[in-house]
């Protein structure tokens, strides 16, 4: 067994996404389905990991830096979010919300229906319903554990965790393709018209060169540590409450809180170009983290019927997106990259949106209004839906505790 520490992760996940670099720019169909990055490099060195196994050859990186790197992300999300910005997604944000609950409803039944069909417990089409995919891995143990004491369900977290990685999987990976044959049928701002192209702002165009200067870039950095430390103050003092809530929508919060408090008492603008460098550097890196990790001999050990379960959910995700998302939300380019984010946390998490997102506007063109909306509802609003949807679910008459 190979054991990587923290340096040895973090050069493997730096070497992950020159590799992604290398393939999407070099591979025809990567770059024309709009696969992010990470997800190239990442499942690339993911399978390799696999093959290895087959010669008694074990990987094991340091993953401590993921989750400062994921809230850090979240954090920045915050820190670009100014309330004049969010007043002009009001209405857009709300009809979003109206297409990602009903993706939740969609998924349970699914997940119940196909379930029963095949003769398992209903409580395992829950799991592998909204729990896990717009859930993720958190949502999924939280629920895994509740399963297993509560309902008796034996092996219901090590399911949860499978499922959830099978999302994040497919998440980044159906995306782009979904949006490149949404794309084919609007008409791309700028494109063969007189119209001006869109300015790129905060995290469309990752690539895009930014000026920045030392000491703008620490205070920046200060920024985020503040985020993440009140953050996490914040979760502590909410565990067990009825206001609980994530780690990370907490620090997005805190985000928000400090760019708009800051410049509504004249005190400091916050520099958007390098919220996202830092931003998308924090995405990247977690990203290709998170993939290379992957463990898919998890995958490969989930039973036929679960398997048949969870591809049918992606399946129906896609369609999802293209024939309800995509159409509810104005059947543009707008509506069209907001479905790419709608897979990329329908089944997997939101910084898998934001890369399916980011890969189709570094191809496109800007979509200021996906880039205000997704993180929005991605953050802060699916969770207490997805809660609410799941409580309803487990009201029916056959999931009543024995």
């Amino acid at each position: 067994m190979i054991q990587l520490d923290f340096y040895g992760t973090l050069v493997a996940a730096s070497l992950v996404l020159l590799l992604g670099r290398g393939l999407v720019t070099r591979v025809a169909c990567l770059r024309n389905y709009n696969i992010p990055e990470p997800v190239a490099g990442g499942l690339v060195v993911a399978l390799a990991l696999l093959v290895s196994r087959t010669f008694d050859i074990e990987v094991r990186f340091d993953t401590s830096l993921q989750t400062p790197l994921m809230l850090a992300f979240f954090a920045t999300i915050g820190l670009s979010a100014d309330f004049a910005s969010l007043k002009k997604g009001g209405r857009v944000v709300g009809v979003f919300l109206l297409a990602v609950a009903g993706l939740l409803i969609v998924q349970n039944a699914m997940g119940i229906g196909l379930a029963t069909m095949l003769g398992l417990d209903p409580l395992m089409g829950l799991l592998t319903g909204s729990i896990t995919l717009s859930g993720g891995h958190g949502t999924g143990a939280a629920w895994g554990t509740v399963f297993s004491e509560k309902y008796g369900l034996a092996s219901a977290s090590e399911l949860a965790i499978a499922s959830a990685t099978f999302g994040l999987v497919l998440g980044g990976l159906i995306g782009g393709p979904v949006a490149r044959l949404l794309i084919k049928r609007v008409q791309v701002p700028g494109c063969h018209t007189q119209e001006a192209p869109r300015l790129p702002k905060g995290f469309e165009q990752p690539n895009k060169e930014r000026s920045i200067t030392p000491f703008s870039f620490i205070e920046t950095l200060a920024l985020i540590a503040v985020s993440l430390l009140v953050g996490n103050l914040l979760n502590g003092l909410l565990q067990g409450t009825a206001l609980e809530l994530p780690t990370f929508v907490c620090v997005l919060f805190i985000g928000v809180v400090l760019r708009n408090g800051l410049s509504a008492l004249g005190l400091y603008q916050v520099f958007e170009r390098e919220v996202s460098v830092l931003g998308n550097v924090s995405l990247s890196l977690f990203l290709a983290i998170a993939l290379m990790s992957l463990k898919l001999w998890d995958l490969a050990a989930l039973a036929l019927p679960i398997f048949i379960i969870l591809a049918a959910q992606a399946l129906v995700m896609a369609l999802f997106a293209i024939f309800v998302t995509f159409r509810i939300m104005g059947r543009n380019y707008d509506a069209a990259v907001l479905a790419a984010g709608h897979c990329g946390f329908g089944l997997g998490a939101t910084p898998t949106a934001i890369a399916n997102m980011q890969a189709v506007t570094q191809r496109y063109g800007p979509s200021q209004i996906a880039f205000l909306v997704v993180p929005m509802v991605g953050a802060f609003f699916i969770d207490i839906i997805n809660v609410i949807v799941i409580k309803l679910y487990l009201a029916l008459p056959f999931f009543a505790v024995t």
